[in-house]
């Protein structure tokens, strides 16, 4: 039984990560002829939609109801500023460059887990959360002529998200998991439309109505199988598999933007998602200890 668990934890976790890349891509793709704002506006009333439509009849009202309505909303708030950092970033750099950089998340959240939740960190993560922001300082280069700046977005986005994760620790059992979706998706779709509407630009061909559709349908999928995995599975199982992203970035930076991640970012890379895996195994042998 438990060994079916993991499984079903893992196939929704590798579902998730085969949509995210697809979801920048297209992101990127429109970010050529369309402001971030609009952007952003369309991948969250999608994501708001496609919710109601998979849990509203099922649910009702409860949908909404909610033990912390201000933790929910914050919460949503630093997932939302992830994400516009994130669309931001994607303008100006390769994928697999975006990808890699954004993985630095674990180690902002092992830090600040130390002041926000009051739990023991050792030697050996400090250790690997020290060498995995080297590994992201190899990628990004401040001092080399490939810096753009548009890096230092992603690491905003590592941190929004990062606050994210703390916060969805902390309030843990007090909402149900598609309660805490809706909520960002509703947020979401509200801040942006506030926006959005004044950098509309109607598309004229069909490619970019799908690419816009996409960008809400993966986007609202990628996070409803994501925790969908955590249900099914422990984090300790699952996490590992979220670095498949790079795969599908480099893929599709490749085909679709002629895209080719040099040595140096090969080697940030592989830096960020060894001392990320060693931290989620270090987590997990403290908890059970």
């Amino acid at each position: 039984m438990i060994a079916n668990h993991a499984a079903r934890g893992i196939a929704y976790m590798c579902l998730a990560v085969g949509l995210f890349p697809f979801l920048n891509a297209a992101v990127k793709l429109l970010g050529e002829s369309y402001a971030v704002q609009q952007v952003l506006w369309v991948r969250y009333l999608g994501h708001f939609f496609l919710m109601l439509i998979i849990f509203l009849p099922f649910q009702g009202r409860a949908l909404f109801r909610t033990q912390n309505l201000g933790a929910q909303l914050l919460r949503s708030l630093l997932l939302l500023g992830s994400t516009t950092s994130y669309f931001v970033a994607l303008n100006y750099l390769p994928l697999t460059t975006a990808a890699s950089i954004s993985f630095t998340s674990p180690f902002i959240v092992t830090a600040l887990s130390v002041p926000l939740l009051g739990e023991r960190v050792g030697p050996r993560r400090w250790t690997a959360v020290a060498i995995g922001f080297t590994g992201a300082l190899i990628i990004i280069r401040p001092a080399g002529a490939s810096f753009h700046g548009a890096e230092l977005f992603v690491i905003a986005s590592a941190t929004f998200y990062s606050f994210y994760q703390i916060m969805t620790r902390r309030l843990v059992g007090q909402d149900s998991p598609v309660t805490t979706i809706i909520y960002t998706a509703v947020l979401g779709a509200l801040l942006t439309s506030l926006v959005g509407p004044f950098y509309w630009v109607t598309p004229h061909e069909p490619i970019n109505w799908l690419l816009f559709a996409a960008t809400g349908v993966f986007g609202g999928l990628g996070h409803l199988f994501v925790v969908k995995a955590f249900q099914w599975a422990e984090v300790s199982v699952i996490s590992p598999f979220v670095y498949l992203q790079l795969v599908g970035a480099v893929i599709l930076g490749f085909f679709i933007f002629g895209e080719f991640p040099d040595l140096w970012t090969w080697v940030g890379s592989a830096i960020i998602v060894a001392c990320g895996a060693y931290i989620t195994y270090r987590e997990t042998v403290v908890t059970r200890a």
